[in-house]
Formats: C-alpha cells, structure tokens, sequence
C-alpha cells in the first residue's frame, strides 16, 4: 500500500445540464489566455501595440490545434484506422492527443499570416510570445491528468501517480507523473527564455528559438520514460527522434541568427514610432506658431510703446489742430547736440 502518491480524477468530463466542462479543454484554454497576457505585455514592452498579440493569436491558435491534432492522429493512426477503430474520434480533439510538434509547425503558419496581413516581423512576434508558449504548455500538461494519460513507468515514490482507469489498455497502478514532470520542465524553460531575453537582448527570433532547443532537451528524457505505445526507431521513440532533429535545427539557428543579426529589432511594428514621431512634430509646429505669434505680439507690442515713447508732452496736445509730434524729439536732439 502506497502511503503518498497523487491522485487522479475520478473523471474528467462534468456535466452542467447538458453542457460538458472538460478538465483537458480547461487546461488548453487557460494556457492559451496565458501566453496571450505574458505575449502582449513583452511586446508591448518592445515598442508594439496593445492588443496585436492576440490579433495574430487569432491565426495562430486554431493552426496550432489543427496542426497538433494532425501530428497525433497521423504518428497515432491505428487509434483511428485500424480494425475496430472508429474514424470518427480523430476529430473528438477533447478527449486528448495533441501533439506540441505539429501545433508549433502549423501554428507558425498561422501566425505567418497574422503578422504579414499586419506588416510585423515573425521572428520578433514569436520572440515576444516564446515564454508565454512555456507556460501555456505548463498549464495544458495537466489535461493529460484529467484524462489519465501519458504516464511514465511503475514506480514507489512518494510522488507517484495513481492511475484507477482500465479503459484503453490501462492497467492501475503507481507510475511516473510524466505529465507533471514535463509541465515542471515547461515552467523552467519559461523563466529561462525571459532571464536569457533580458540578459542577452536577444532578438530576431533567438528567444523563441532558446525556448524550443530547451524544451526539447527536457521532452527527450521525459518521453523516454513514457510507456503509451508508440512507434520506435533503431530503438528510440518517435518523439525522442523528433526532439533530437528539431533541438539540432534550433541551436543552428540560435548561432546562425547571432552572427548574421546580432542586436535586437529597433521596430517590431510598422507605425508606432512614426506616430509617436508625428505627434513630436505636430508638437513643434504648434509651439513654433505659438512662438510665431508671441513674437508677432512682441513686435507689436514694442512698436506700441515706441510710439507711445516718442510722443512726449501733454497728452492734450494731441487733440490739438496742427500738432507737431516732432517738436519735443527735435528739442531733446537740440540739448544734445
């Protein structure tokens, strides 16, 4: 009998009358609401606009669904394809299986789209957004448990997770919380892109490329404990491969963009500066015509008193026919003289 061990839910599906919450749909949608807040407040930070992070997001996010959802079903065929199998539950997404290479690919096109249709560069986009992806993938792990899946080799520690569930070819017992390991991981590689952003400046898509050579180095031993069926390679899993090639091209990129692009974008968003440029000079002209105009008030102002200083004498003489304004400029000359 195992004194510690973490539990799993009972189920993971409620019901609100006719309405099912799913733990796994949950767990998906806050990660995405996540990366969204953390994506808009880094590019804001970066010189961008409110809000276009979660314009592009609109691209992105169904990409990366149906791209995730494609890398499961096609490396996971037999689950849909095979005798006994119903073709239709590859589309039932809620009850699992999504995979982070597929939804990272294709969400990429999404996002392409966003930012071309809004004239930002890719790179820095995903720059800004590569921790909040971290912890989204932190967050939609948990999903896993909801569904008691993905669960490493039998083991007695105290951390062990409990899996009660038969269905699918489970067997109950103690095993490795492989889903919580990873959403750990997740969380680490999250802060490790943010100290690395501030400390380096990194730039030009190196954070998001830090983000995914770090993820992979954390996925490969943790799917090598994994016990889910799986297609192997030389005696690999398929996952374990996938990490290995996309590690690789990711470290290439991080020295390749460092040596080519060193620095950071000084834009991340076409019009921004140029607007903050216009209202500087909507700014100068204004005080360049109050200027104007205080300096036309000024020479009025002095041409005023000079009048008013040549005329000396008593101010009803004025009024008088004939007056020679003259006559006390001309005596004061003579004194002089």
């Amino acid at each position: 009998m195992e004194l510690a061990y973490i539990p799993s839910p009972s189920r993971g599906v409620l019901h609100l009358g006719p309405i099912p919450l799913r733990g796994y749909a949950f767990c998906i949608i806050i990660g995405v609401f996540v990366a969204v807040w953390l994506g808009n407040k880094r590019w804001i930070a970066r010189g961008g606009r409110a809000g276009t992070v979660a314009d592009i997001a609109v691209w992105a996010v169904p990409f990366g669904l149906v791209g995730g959802r494609l890398y499961h079903v096609i490396t996971d065929y037999e689950l849909y394809f095979s005798a006994g199998r119903d073709w239709v539950d590859a589309f039932k997404i809620w009850e699992g299986g999504l995979g982070i290479w597929g939804a990272i690919a294709l969400g990429a096109v999404g996002a392409w789209i966003g930012c071309r249709r809004r004239g930002i560069p890719l790179p820095a986009w995903a720059d800004a957004l590569a921790p909040g992806i971290a912890f989204a993938q932190a967050i939609g792990r948990w999903g896993n448990w909801f569904n008691q899946e993905l669960y490493g080799k039998a083991t007695d520690l105290p951390w062990a997770l409990h899996i009660t569930s038969s269905t699918d070819g489970r067997v109950p017992g103690y095993y490795h919380p492989t889903f919580l390991y990873e959403s750990l991981w997740c969380v680490g590689v999250g802060f490790l892109v943010i100290w690395a952003d501030r400390r380096f400046t990194l730039g030009h898509g190196r954070a998001f490329a830090l983000y995914v050579a770090a993820y992979c180095v954390g996925r490969g031993w943790i799917e090598y404990m994994r016990v889910d069926d799986a297609h192997h390679i030389l005696g690999l899993r398929l996952n374990d491969w996938t990490a290995i090639v996309v590690f690789l091209l990711a470290v290439l990129y991080l020295v390749v963009s460092s040596r080519r692009r060193p620095g950071r974008e000084e834009i991340v968003e076409p019009g921004v500066d140029g607007d903050a440029d216009a209202d500087a000079s909507g700014d100068d002209d204004g005080a360049a015509a109050v200027g104007e105009g205080d300096g036309a008030a000024a020479v009025g102002e002095g041409d005023g008193e000079a009048a008013v200083g040549e005329v000396e004498g008593d101010p009803a003489d004025l009024d008088k026919p004939g007056a020679d304004l003259d006559k006390p400029a001309d005596a004061e000359s003579a004194k002089k003289s």
